[in-house]
């Protein structure tokens, strides 16, 4: 579901102001207040790219997605944020990756999605790895977390040879 209105809440804006939501992601450099979540929100309208809100049935909204597309060159990049505690781990971010990943290179025809992450963050590699995406590279000491220097995975699929993954 496309990000909308009903989505900027005080309790989004809270996930992307906790240190331990944004622990892996560069959203941990800013403060976010429903006005600089609105502007975020309203710069995708007619840029071609997505914001989309993950939903799950029993708690609402849970998270958000973002695609990144690059159209000459029939490519996107994937970004996801599972912000709900009560949500993570419960593997609602593979379920909303996995879906939207297929829709690109299946229904959108692109031909390749890539995402990238810190190598620290092994939940989000896991999510890559499960859905069938292959870590294409890492780029050495790209990131700064607690003082520590981190590699940056990433990741990317094919869709003349991706598989979806067996549920």
């Amino acid at each position: 579901m496309h990000f909308a209105e009903q989505h900027l809440t005080e309790n989004y804006v809270g996930w992307l102001n906790d240190p331990e939501v944004v622990r892996y992601s560069e959203q941990r450099h800013r403060v976010h207040t429903l006005e600089s979540c609105r502007a975020y929100a309203g710069g995708f309208t007619g840029s071609g790219n997505s914001f989309l809100a993950v939903e799950a049935d029993s708690l609402g909204h849970i998270g958000n997605l973002v695609v990144t597309r690059d159209i000459p060159n029939a490519c996107a990049d994937m970004s996801i944020m599972i912000g709900a505690p009560a949500a993570r781990g419960q593997g609602y971010g593979v379920e909303a990756w996995g879906a939207v990943l297929k829709h690109l290179l299946k229904t959108e025809g692109l031909r390749k999605v890539t995402a990238g992450t810190m190598a620290a963050n092994k939940g989000m590699v896991g999510v890559m790895r499960r859905t069938g995406m292959t870590i294409e590279a890492t780029r050495p000491r790209q990131f700064l977390l607690d003082g520590d220097e981190i590699d940056l995975v990433m990741a990317g699929a094919f869709a003349d040879s991706w598989t979806e993954p067996a549920a």
